[in-house]
């Protein structure tokens, strides 16, 4: 991992940490705002972190439901998204 890959990644992982704090679920959008105006290049590496790790979160859930559902702790398993053919990232 290069190092502006692992400085975005780490602030990334710090900000999506700080949101519940700060009680706004969409922090990370003023930090790639402010980013961008200093490297384009370190904030297209900091949002695709983010969006990984959102993207994990998700499926984690998803993950975690379906378990539960299985497990009878929980009523409804989870639905799956409609595949969108390939849009996301």
């Amino acid at each position: 991992m290069s190092v502006i890959q692992e400085l975005a990644d780490k602030l990334a992982e710090d900000v999506l940490a700080a949101e519940p704090e700060l009680e706004d679920d969409r922090f990370y959008e003023k930090v790639s705002r402010v980013l961008m105006a200093a490297s384009p290049t370190f904030q297209e590496a900091f949002i695709t972190s983010v969006r990984v790790r959102l993207a994990e979160r998700r499926g984690r859930d998803f993950l975690e439901k379906a378990l539960a559902a299985r497990r009878g702790e929980i009523d409804e398993e989870p639905v799956a998204p409609v595949d969108m053919g390939g849009m996301g990232h």
